[in-house]
């Protein structure tokens, strides 16, 4: 007997508007429908009605999670059409707060999958890693969640204690390396639900032009870090985790992976960072033109169009994220599978849907 199913507009896995509408024959998924797009949040009307400064404020509002990689981007967009250069420091503690950033964002994803499977242990233990990373932003900026530490040319405060810092985030790669991944890897009832659940092939991928740790997971090792280097990326030794299986194991793997090399970032960010400003001028004139920027957010690439006019209110403010082009490859990994299995299928994209409704 085949039924329609709806998942959503509230999910049961992830409480966020959106609707996955399933096709089953029996428990099998047939096929399936994604709707997104309930909510209509205005920011890019709002960021052509702000001045520069305000509509830093403004991209950061976009998500709870990436806030600072927006106000990063935007920042990074304005600085390119006024012709500025930051400051060495500021693009190394730009970097710290990026990875921290990520961090934080891997560590819940990683807890709310283990949620999703019934494990509360590795739920509770990941959500306590993610307790210290916030700590640790609180420590730099003041706050947990917007962290207010871009400005355009450069970062508004200085990391005034970096051996704490560098303590926990120590900490965190040995519990990572120690306790989370050996969890992940080796417990039956997680590879029982994640290896072979969700497969994106790599042609499909590159074909729906998937990004981040979900093109990753399916071979496609792209890293905007890496292939288009922004701040002090160029000067950093790293490797971009790459699977090949494409399941909700791979986009487990890749995403463990990514935060040791965080770490490993981090610290090489204090040992190589040197002394000086951390800003430029605090007054910018940005001339007529039109500037295209990309970011690795945790979820993947950021996409920032900005056009100015010459005044001091941004003449067009285009945002693509991630999750945006990652959502409707769900339809695909959905397709034969048990439909016990789609709330971890969804959730293994790691979508937000703050982002994607702007």
């Amino acid at each position: 007997m085949s039924f329609t199913i709806p998942l959503g507009p509230y999910h049961p896995s992830l409480e966020e508007p959106f609707k996955l509408e399933v096709k089953c024959q029996g428990e099998i998924v047939q096929d399936a429908t994604m709707h997104i797009k309930f909510n209509f949040r205005g920011v890019e009307w709002l960021a052509q009605r702000r001045n520069y400064s305000q509509t830093v404020a403004l991209v950061e509002r976009m998500c709870g999670i990436c806030s600072n990689l927006h106000t990063l981007t935007f920042c990074r967009a304005v600085e390119q059409l006024a012709g500025l250069s930051v400051p060495t420091r500021a693009q190394y503690i730009r970097v710290i707060i990026a990875e921290l950033e990520r961090l934080t964002s891997h560590a819940l994803w990683a807890g709310v999958a283990a949620e999703i499977i019934g494990f509360q242990t590795v739920f509770m233990t990941c959500l306590g890693l993610r307790e210290r990373l916030m700590d640790i932003l609180e420590i730099i900026s003041g706050n947990r969640i917007h962290k207010g530490m871009n400005c355009i040319g450069g970062v508004n405060r200085e990391i005034s204690n970096p051996e704490t810092v560098l303590d926990i985030v120590r900490w965190i790669r040995q519990q990572v390396e120690e306790k989370v991944i050996p969890i992940f890897a080796t417990d039956r009832t997680i590879r029982a639900r994640c290896i072979g659940i969700g497969v994106l092939t790599k042609e499909t991928a590159i074909d729906w032009g998937v990004v981040g740790p979900t093109a990753r997971a399916s071979g496609v090792s792209t890293d905007i870090r890496r292939s288009a280097a922004y701040a002090a990326y160029d000067q950093l030794e790293f490797k971009v985790p790459v699977e090949t299986s494409g399941d909700v194991f791979s986009r487990v793997v890749v995403r463990l992976l990514e935060m040791v090399e965080s770490c490993r970032m981090i610290e090489q960010a204090f040992k190589q960072m040197p002394p000086g400003p951390i800003r430029g001028p605090k007054f910018v004139e940005v001339p007529p033109g039109e500037t295209v920027v990309r970011s690795e957010a945790p979820r993947g690439e950021v996409f920032y169009y900005v056009a100015s006019d010459g005044s001091d209110v941004p003449m067009r403010v285009k945002i693509r994220t991630p999750s945006l082009v990652n959502m409707p490859a769900v339809r695909l990994m959905v397709l034969g599978a048990n439909l016990a299995d789609v709330p971890l299928i969804n959730a293994s994209i790691d979508p937000c849907y703050s982002c994607t409704c702007k």
